[in-house]
Formats: C-alpha cells, structure tokens, sequence
C-alpha cells in the first residue's frame, strides 16, 4: 500500500509541475500575441545591437565563471588536493548545463553529477561534498547581499521588503546546512526528519536506507574540514564577483540596445531574474526570467521594448552561450 501510495503522489506532484508549465506557457503566448508591437520592436532593436557592448557582455560574464570555478578551486584544496581550475572549470560548465536544461530537479542533478566527476578524480567524498556545500551556502549569501543592496539602492519600501524576503529564502538553506555541520542538536533533527521521510522506502524495499552511525561518522568528518578565515573571505569576494559580473553582462547587454542603464533599479531587476530562475518552473528558467527581467527593468523605467531586448541579448548570453558549452563540456567529460 504505501509504494502504491508513494507511485500515486509521485504522478500527482509531475501533472501539477506539468500544469504549472502549461499555465506559464499560455500567459507567455498571451503575452506575445496582445503585445505583438513590443516584440517587433525589441527583435528590430536586436538587429541593430551595438556589437562592442555585446562583447563587454561576453567578457563579463566571462569574468563570472571564472570567479566561481577559482571559489571552487579553493574550497577543493582545503585539505591540499591539487584540484586544477581547467577540470574545476569543465565540470561546473558540464553542471550548468544539466541544471539549465532539466526542469524542477536540474539543481539536484548537476550537484550529483559534479559531486561524481569530482570523486572519480580522485577528491574524497568529504571535501567533495563540504567544497560543494560550502560552494552553494556563499553563493547564497553573496546573492542575498546583492538583494538587499539592490532593494535599499531603489528606494522604495516595496522593493526593500521584497529584497529582505528574497534575501532570506536564499540565506535559509545554507543556515540549516551550517546549523547541522556544526550543531548536534539540530543534526539530530536532521536525522530524525531523515529517518521519517525515508521510513516508507524501508517498508518498501525491506531494508534500511540511512546508517545513522556511518552517517554521523561522515558529518563529523565534514564539520573537521575548515579554512582560514581569509580564504573564506576570499571566496566569498569571488561569489560576490560571480554575481555582480554576471549583473554587469545584463548592464552591457542594455547598453548594446543604445539604452542608459537604469542603475538605481538594476540590482533588484537582476535579482528578481535570478530569484525566478532559481524557482526551477522551466529549465533554466527559460522564458520565466526574460518575463521578470522585462517587467523589472521595465519599472525601473525603460521602455518595455528596449527591456525586453536587452532581456533576450543578455540571455542569449548568460543561459544560450553557457548550455551550448556546457554541453559540449558535458560529451567530454562523459568521454
């Protein structure tokens, strides 16, 4: 009964993804059809982009990755394994790309899948997994930073409240993540949560799933893992530079539509992209995030032409040019 339970909320969770994306399609296609001027004129503003700023916005973004695979490189070497940036770089290249082009669980499997390139180089389970969690946690807190310096930078109570929230939906995974490495009270309600949520594939299956010893073995192992304190300062200057750099190939892609930049507003038309995309709705967040962009650049005072075209430009960009290598990354580390 309670695998058969299992298969039927399994089913039930997939139709409501799937109708979600179907809703989401259908507004975006009433979108298109009753503002059909707007987008002529952001694809006539395409045409004629200004190809400099385009490759301002190459390099900035450039600029981004790098940051995040030096960060990743350094969390790699805590404990003097010779992880190489060019490996480091190919592998979360390769992740991205999964991440962008599954839907709902893409996060989920790029994790997984550098976690297994990382251990079949020869990185033990512990740094792999503390690098990556680590990664993950000061990624988190440089992009709630840049929430907040966003919301406060616009000047409207609104926005500030929204940036406050924004800022804590990413800050509250990393805070349980670090509650739980470095507390035992809390990873004992881990375990128990654990235990509950794995209890029916027990039933199932017949066997046990979690070594609750062999798993309190391993946190121990993780929470023993540390860095300098400058190192850790340093990695999240990098997370902070991977974030801003990647804002700055949005400014250079509004530039190249022959638009002033909305400053005031452009770190929280930013974050409300990366928010969006983060949601996991579509892959990548495709179309998702060229909707919040626009509307938010949009409000931030461009017209809602030359935002959407600045929109498509930078993700034409940021998400295309990146899943198009991360593929090609992807066949070659599978080689």
């Amino acid at each position: 009964m309670t695998g058969a339970s299992g298969g039927k909320g399994a089913t039930a969770t997939r139709w409501r993804r799937i109708t979600v994306v179907v809703i989401l399609a259908a507004g975006l296609a009433a979108i298109i059809i009753t503002n059909e001027h707007i987008l002529l004129e952001s694809l006539h503003t395409l045409a004629h982009l200004n190809w400099w700023w385009v490759l301002a916005a190459l390099v900035a973004e450039a600029i981004s990755l790098t940051a995040f695979g030096i960060s990743r490189v350094i969390l790699l070497r805590a404990e003097g394994d010779q992880a190489t940036l060019g490996t480091v770089m190919s592998i979360t290249y390769a992740g991205n790309a999964l991440s962008m082009a599954v839907p709902f669980a893409g996060a989920q499997l790029a994790a997984v899948f550098s976690y297994k390139q990382l251990r079949g180089r020869g990185l033990g389970p512990a740094i792999t997994s503390w690098a990556l969690a680590v990664s993950a946690i000061v990624s988190s807190a440089a992009l709630a930073l840049v929430l907040l310096v966003g919301a406060f930078a616009a000047g409207q109570p609104g926005a500030t409240l929204a940036g406050l929230l924004g800022a804590a939906v990413f800050l509250v995974p990393g805070v349980t993540v670090l509650l739980a490495l470095r507390y035992r009270g809390a990873r004992a309600w881990i375990h128990r949560t654990l235990a509950v949520l794995l209890r029916p594939l027990h039933r199932r299956w017949g066997r046990s799933w979690m070594d609750p010893a062999a798993l309190e073995e391993f946190l121990d192992r993780v929470a023993s893992i540390s860095l300098p304190g400058t190192r850790y300062a340093l990695v999240f200057a990098l997370a902070l530079v991977n974030w801003l750099a990647d804002c700055g190939c949005l400014a250079c892609s509004i530039l190249a539509t022959a638009q002033p930049v909305p400053w005031h507003g452009l770190l929280l038309a930013y974050g409300a992209g990366a928010a969006v995309g983060s949601s996991g709705l579509s892959p990548g967040g495709f179309a998702l995030v060229e909707i919040a962009l626009t509307a938010a650049l949009t409000a931030a005072g461009m017209t809602a032409s030359a935002a959407l075209a600045a929109s498509i430009a930078y993700r034409l960009i940021s998400f295309w040019l990146i899943l198009i290598g991360g593929g090609v990354s992807l066949i070659v580390l599978a080689r």
